[in-house]
């Protein structure tokens, strides 16, 4: 059983570096307070943690 997250993003892009709105656009992430889910991989995680000023993570498992 793979564990899931949910990520929402709670604040503004504007004034964020290029890289991090890219990694929010490869999230899904485009407007606030859009919700995506993603699988939990090592990839996820290290994009999570590159924007976690910018979004709020849930887990839970499927």
């Amino acid at each position: 059983m793979m564990a899931k997250i949910k990520i929402t993003q709670i604040k503004s892009r504007i004034g964020s570096p290029k890289d991090q709105k890219r990694t929010l656009d490869t999230l899904g992430l485009t407007k606030m307070h859009k919700t995506v889910e993603h699988e939990r991989t090592l990839a996820i995680e290290g994009m999570v943690r590159k924007v976690k000023h910018l979004i709020s993570v849930e887990e839970y498992y499927n």
